[in-house]
């Protein structure tokens, strides 16, 4: 009965300390911002490597787009 008590009194501890809320952030020191990492980038490049491949293939698009266009145009259409 005495372990049973002690188990229990020990679980319910337990409880309340898991509930408790965690301690404020420190208000001296202001966060870090987190662009300035490194890692950070990581989402940046996987968007922006797509739209710069596009760019670069954009000219050539275009000059094909104006040749198809110069090629209809001289066969009468």
């Amino acid at each position: 009965m005495d372990t049973m008590l002690r188990v229990s009194a020990a679980a319910v501890l337990l409880a309340v300390a898991a509930c408790s809320r965690p301690p404020p952030p420190d208000t001296d020191k202001p966060p870090e911002p987190q662009a300035a990492r490194p890692q950070a980038t990581e989402l940046r490049d996987a968007i922006q490597a797509p739209q710069d491949k596009a760019r670069a293939v954009e000219d050539e698009v275009q000059q094909a787009a104006d040749a198809q266009r110069a090629a209809i145009d001289a066969a009468g259409g």
